[in-house]
């Protein structure tokens, strides 16, 4: 019998096949004892779990290569450790079993590790990963991590970290699935990155056994356990129809009636521009430029080094529009040149325009590498400052752009209710607005992106979200200018209709998401997108805002 459950669905397309679980950490094991006779068999299985477990380690350290390669060779070191194997049959001797001996072994020389100052400290996270996978290999219960497997299937986890997926086959990936997170969660991200179906915070998605056929659509989200041939079909077929309307839908985006609504990708550096182009991307809505800083947490890059990767973005788009966000640090894009380590909450401190603004001599040198980076492009470049609270901040950031000789239109990131509350007055410092919804959202609501519990608040169709969106789409008609959504709540397409109704001038997605938004757009008149807004705004909450302008838009 099949049982449909649902969750948010966050990235769009239907994928069937067998549950596998995403390994989580280990329970520890009872602390039963083995009678003398059985020790050297337990040591035995100790022996063989850990020597299976560091030539897996190397084996996957070969395939990463790189960094991954040097981490995953210490990690298999570290399960050969002759003193801390001896350990391990010493406590087996005296009567534990092979998987409890491994623990408490491990747990004594973690324990170590944890006084033995700071760089040996930094290590315990690669010992509790090790001891994690000898005992799950002891207990035949699954492997910490990405499930090793030859056949496509359905990934369930609790959550998706960055790390966790690091060696994910998209080939073999045919969906997610997650307990936990939320429309802009990394597990949402990355599997619009991926192009794959996903749904992110069904509650008891880690109930599901491992094996069960289950069928994932993300744009409703919707999970259809051991679904009937007949299920099997109906889904197969919406989501035929929806490859084809992806088919017919070509060219610059634009509502059925011709109202234009260009169509932008985000991207986070060079190796995203692809993607980007070959989704007929017209253009890039939001250029993170945080992954030059990443790679050295104690000093900027170097101004040619800036120049340089910034220059390979905007020679994708020749006449196109390329906006940059200059860097966005702090919070959870700590960076220890920057940003303070004491702040007791770092979401509402020291972030984003503030700390450039602390640090003037990292915002001038970044202006300076895109002035450099456009010189002689006819690229339409636009700047713009992350977290800007009022006129002040978008004053001071047009000031500092035009200090350095910056040839290009400067804007305003809105991610804080007073930047929307007070949009006409933020306009006069700045030319454009462009809608941070993933930020907005989290500061609207007081709910922080990555918890699921408040996965509901940080649904984009809260009708209060709107409302701010429509604030800013207002103000800026009013003033002439443009106003743009950068945030995730673009890669809906049912929502980019809502945001066009609402005024909305362009949208800025993953690159996956753009034909999808392309097609949906294509379907419905301007005045269609104004009436399901209407109704979206009328509602009390997300679900029934989705539901009100789905109804406009299907004619219901």
């Amino acid at each position: 019998m099949d049982t449909t459950l649902r969750g948010v669905g966050v990235s769009h397309g239907v994928a069937i096949g067998e549950a596998r679980h995403m390994g989580t950490a280990v329970l520890e094991p009872p602390a039963k004892q083995i009678d003398t006779e059985d020790a050297p068999r337990e040591q035995q299985r100790a022996r063989q779990a850990v020597e299976a477990v560091a030539a897996d380690l190397m084996a996957r350290g070969n395939l990463a290569g790189g960094e991954a390669q040097a981490v995953l060779e210490a990690q298999a070191m570290m399960a050969q450790d002759p003193e801390l194997m001896a350990d391990v049959e010493r406590r087996i001797a005296v009567g534990s079993t092979a998987e409890r001996g491994v623990y408490d072994a491990f747990a004594a020389y973690r324990a170590l590790l944890a006084q033995a100052g700071e760089y040996l400290a930094g290590r315990v996270a690669d010992l509790d990963d090790v001891r994690n996978r000898i005992v799950a290999r002891l207990l035949g219960v699954p492997m910490p991590g990405v499930p090793d497997s030859d056949e496509p299937y359905v990934l369930i986890a609790r959550d998706l970290a960055p790390a966790d997926t690091a060696l994910l086959d998209p080939a073999l990936v045919l969906g997610f699935v997650t307990e936990e997170g939320g429309p802009t969660s990394h597990s949402a991200i990355l599997a619009r990155a991926l192009g794959v179906p996903a749904v992110v915070a069904l509650p008891g998605a880690g109930e599901l056994a491992e094996g069960t056929v289950v069928a994932v659509d993300g744009s409703t989200g919707e999970i259809v356990v051991n679904p009937t041939d007949e299920e099997r079909e109906a889904l197969e077929r919406a989501a035929e129809e929806r490859k084809a309307a992806i088919e017919a839908a070509q060219g610059p985006g634009a509502t059925s009636d011709g109202h234009k609504v260009p169509l932008l990708a985000n991207v986070g550096g060079p190796s995203d521009v692809p993607a980007a182009v070959e989704a007929g991307a017209e253009g890039v809505g939001l250029f993170r430029t945080e992954f030059l800083f990443l790679d050295d947490s104690e000093r900027a890059p170097s101004e040619e080094k800036q120049a340089e990767a910034y220059r390979q973005v905007l020679e994708a788009f020749p006449e196109g529009r390329v906006v940059v966000r200059v860097l966005d640090a702090g919070a959870d894009k700590p960076l220890e040149f920057l940003t303070p380590s004491d702040e007791p909450n770092p979401a509402l401190g020291v972030r984003g325009l503030r700390t450039l603004l602390d640090h003037p001599e990292v915002l001038r040198g970044q202006l300076r590498a895109l002035a450099k980076a456009a010189e002689g492009l006819p690229v339409y470049l636009e700047v713009m400052a992350p977290m800007v609270a009022d006129r002040a901040d978008a004053k001071a950031f047009a000031d500092a752009c035009r200090e350095a000789g910056l040839d290009a239109e400067f804007g305003a990131m809105v991610e804080i209710p007073s930047a929307a509350l007070r949009a006409r007055s933020v306009l006069q410092e700045v030319e454009f607005l462009s809608l941070g919804t993933n930020d907005l959202a989290q500061y609207t609501f007081a709910a922080d992106r990555q918890v699921g519990a408040v996965s509901r608040l940080q649904d984009p169709w809260q009708p209060a979200l709107l409302d701010l969106v429509a604030l800013s789409a207002e103000a800026a008609k009013a003033e002439g200018k443009s106003c743009g959504v950068c945030g995730e709540a673009a890669a809906d397409p049912l929502l980019a209709c809502v945001l066009t109704g609402l005024g909305v001038t362009s949208l800025s997605m993953g690159a996956s998401a753009i034909p999808f938004v392309r097609a949906q757009l294509a379907k419905h008149t301007l005045a269609q997108c104004e009436r399901a807004a209407a109704a979206a705004r009328a509602s009390d909450g997300g679900p029934e805002a989705r539901a009100a302008a789905q109804a406009v838009l299907s004619g219901e």
